[in-house]
């Protein structure tokens, strides 16, 4: 995992439990409003995935208990992981793409609420995810993956000046092509086909010559709205939709995405696709349903958002009906590290990586409510668009005083206390 080079090691601030008149006085324990529902405080439990479900993306006991342990301690908010809207494989992360999966779902709400004493609201959070493969090895790519064309073949033949190459026979270019050394390569790949040698194959939502990528602003918000009609029948308080980090509604607001067909390039029409899913899912729930999202403050890879970008879309979605708008940074595929042979790539191990979830090992501003910057610059753009949409901070609170003396400054709405 990367860190910043100066890796300075920060104490975790002094932990000191509030007395009953501090908590009483106290912005982070009083109530607010989100949408149709309230909560009793304002601490927030993000979603977090701690790969407990079974292979095929059933509650098991112990995401039961792992969530229950969370709720004994009343939270405002508790969001349920990232849970795949698809009914596709997805390992051991919990799925709700088939009513098959709501009977474990309710078993799950129902003892987050008996362990909160009913206290405690309790969100799912819905994703969808492109195809990424495994790193290969380098003879697999070469005889097998490589869609070889007359382009390698010419970069092949200038590289090693003979003209030879153009007509060999296929199964010679690609021998000659495994025995070249690592750093010929770029000679002869294009950039997408080196960052599949180097870090494994993985879909881009600008990627629109593959039918099933081109079809995804047809298909997505069906999709996510019958996921939040499961979480409403499962009975969660509301669905908080992921829009952040390296998955596809993320990477449809992302400034990389090159789409021609109204879903991409401007910031209006990066966020058409997300108002579309937003809308649909409103649409399906319940009146009295929570529809919320998490989005990033600033991608951090070269070319993404930045906050700029962020501030806009926060005012975009709010407006089209966002109950809240939950603040993250990073952890991105663009800059993540190049997995061993045989693993796939991981956003959270690069620069992008570390600004979502700092560690002790620091740069000299630390990690701890590292990110504030990003949530008040976004609440600021909300109010002054005229609308009270609760913002959730977050990054690296974790003590009464640095919740409450965010509540006191900014102020936010609610902190998330988990990261």
């Amino acid at each position: 995992m990367w860190q910043p080079p100066e890796r300075i090691r920060h104490a975790r601030p002094a932990a000191r439990w509030p007395t009953v008149d501090e908590a009483a006085r106290s912005m982070l324990f009083s109530p607010v409003r989100i949408g149709p529902v309230e909560a009793v405080q304002r601490t927030w439990v993000p979603a977090m995935v701690p790969w407990r479900a079974t292979e095929d993306g059933f509650v098991t006991k112990d995401v039961i208990d792992w969530y229950a342990r969370f709720a004994e301690g009343r939270p405002g908010v508790l969001v349920v992981e990232a849970t795949g809207i698809r009914d596709i494989p997805s390992g051991p992360l919990l799925r709700i793409g088939h009513d098959r999966f709501i009977p474990g779902l309710s078993d799950l709400t129902a003892a987050v609420r008996a362990a909160s004493g009913g206290e405690t609201r309790i969100f799912i959070q819905l994703i969808d995810f492109l195809r990424i493969k495994r790193r290969p090895p380098k003879d697999a790519f070469f005889t097998r993956f490589l869609e070889l064309g007359a382009q390698h073949r010419e970069r092949l033949a200038l590289l090693t000046s003979s003209a030879a190459w153009t007509t060999a026979p296929e199964e010679e270019v690609r021998r000659a092509l495994l025995e070249l050394d690592d750093e010929q390569l770029p000679h002869i790949l294009s950039h997408r086909e080196l960052e599949d040698y180097q870090q494994g194959y993985r879909e881009r939502v600008w990627d629109t010559h593959l039918p099933h990528i081109r079809e995804l602003p047809q298909v997505l918000p069906g999709l996510f709205a019958d996921a939040a009609a499961r979480a409403d029948a499962a009975g969660f308080d509301g669905v908080e939709l992921h829009y952040a980090h390296a998955y596809t509604m993320a990477s449809f607001l992302s400034a990389l995405n090159t789409r021609d067909d109204g879903y991409g390039g401007s910031v209006e029409h990066r966020a058409r696709l997300p108002v579309e899913v937003l809308e649909a899912v409103r649409a399906r729930v319940a009146p009295g349903r929570v529809v919320g999202l998490r989005f990033l403050g600033d991608d951090v890879v070269e070319g993404g958002n930045r906050v700029d970008d962020a501030t806009y879309f926060a005012g975009r979605l709010a407006r089209a009906g966002a109950d809240f708008l939950s603040v993250s940074k990073g952890g991105k595929f663009e800059d993540a590290q190049q997995p061993k042979v045989g693993r796939a790539a991981y956003p959270y191990t690069g620069p992008s990586g570390y600004e979502c979830m700092p560690t002790v090992f620091s740069d000299q501003r630390g990690p701890f409510a590292r990110n504030i910057n990003l949530s008040r610059a976004i609440r600021a753009a909300v109010r002054e668009a005229g609308l009270e949409t609760p913002v959730v901070a977050a990054g690296g609170i974790c003590t009464f005083a640095v919740a409450e003396g965010i509540l006191q400054v900014i102020p936010a709405y609610s902190v998330d206390t988990g990261s």
